[in-house]
């Protein structure tokens, strides 16, 4: 009797529980699982948008550690620069962008290192072509002071060219106007800026750079570039910068300075070729120092690359600050790219003795990301 009862409400639960499910009509089930499957899709397709949109804020940087073994000189190992890139799309046409430097690994009272900030501007597409930007920024001048990260040039050390004629690395504050103006690889920068500084007993143009820091803006400098590329593995460039009082002060006998630079960079199959030469023409009434009146040098520089990996270069650079001291180095050396973005250098380096008689050789190891 016992299993007669249970039976019985066994078939009433299931048939109870299967008219349940039939009460819901085939139209209705099918409207509700095309609901669950378009919200289902719906969740997936945001989270891989979410997943796969890159982020508006980028991060990057260099960096290189040198040791030099020089006559004359103590050897000295050095981690001499260390570079972050910071910058931010804020939409697709202005945009942010920073470069932070700590050079020689430690800063402060007494420490051979300092903290340096080298760019910080903002660029605003004006349309297709043309671009402006304001802030602080390197100037658009020579081969190395805009692109100087390690893995991008040869030696160990920056050539003596673009760092005592133009002087690398050099920045401003002001703005810009750059862009194209033909479809034949022919652009353009304008820049109004601040400007040097130089001091009036000396006339040294490297230490007349001012890096923006509460720096004198009584004279403010006008800066064009005009550069081609339309060929591959050709560029072209000339600078012409103007200031009219380098010293930033009237009556001291150092007035107005005007600096040209041009290059030529040829990169066909292996080979690659370097011609620059870069002049100061300053007007200098005082006697004592009127042989500083013309500053001016020239690079030539030949490379080959033995394996994409592999290069070989020579480099020779005369450059003078003062007329009558013809100084002279010369450099021989090989690069391997481990990966596109780190390289080890090598380079035997000899100077002449108006540049300090410095032979030896250098080692380094750069990267940048």
């Amino acid at each position: 009797m016992m299993n007669k009862i249970t039976l019985s409400l066994a078939v009433s639960l299931g048939l109870g529980f299967v008219s349940s499910v039939y009460a819901e009509t085939t139209e209705e089930k099918v409207q509700r699982l095309e609901a669950e499957l378009n919200a289902l899709a719906d969740t997936v397709e945001k989270e891989s948008s979410s997943a796969s949109t890159p982020s508006r804020t980028k991060l990057g940087g260099y960096g290189e550690l040198h040791y030099n073994n020089i006559d004359g000189a103590d050897a000295k190992i050095d981690f001499h620069r260390f570079i972050l890139f910071i910058g931010h799309e804020f939409n697709e046409t202005i945009r942010f962008f920073s470069e932070f430097e700590l050079e020689h690994s430690i800063a402060g009272d007494g420490e051979n290192g300092a903290v340096e900030l080298e760019q910080a501007y903002i660029e605003m597409d004006l349309n297709a072509k043309h671009a402006a930007k304001a802030g602080l920024f390197l100037m658009p001048v020579g081969i190395i002071n805009e692109t100087h990260e390690p893995p991008v040039f040869y030696g160990v050390e920056r050539n003596p060219l673009e760092k005592n004629i133009i002087p690398a690395t050099w920045w401003e504050a002001g703005m810009t106007l750059s862009g194209q103006l033909s479809n034949a690889g022919v652009s353009y920068d304008a820049a109004l800026t601040s400007g040097l500084a130089v001091d009036a007993t000396d006339v040294n143009i490297r230490s007349g750079r001012q890096k923006v820091s509460k720096a004198t803006a009584e004279n403010l400098a006008l800066t064009g570039r005009l550069k081609y590329t339309g060929m591959p593995g050709v560029e072209l460039a000339g600078t012409v910068s103007v200031q009219d009082d380098i010293t930033q002060a009237s009556g001291d006998g150092v007035n107005g300075a005007v600096l040209t630079e041009v290059h030529a960079i040829v990169n066909k199959s292996r080979f690659g070729a370097i011609a620059q030469y870069a002049a100061w023409d300053i007007d200098i009434d005082t006697a004592a120092i009127q042989n500083k009146d013309k500053q001016d040098g020239y690079l030539l520089e030949g490379s080959f690359k033995v394996t994409p990996k592999l290069g070989l270069f020579a480099r020779h650079v005369g450059w003078s600050n003062t007329a009558g001291t013809d100084k002279e180095q010369q450099n021989i050396g090989v690069s391997f790219w481990p990966h596109e973005n780190v390289v080890l250098k090598a380079d035997i380096q000899q100077q002449n003795v108006a540049a300090g008689d410095g032979d030896g050789f250098n080692l380094g190891v750069g990267y940048h990301f």
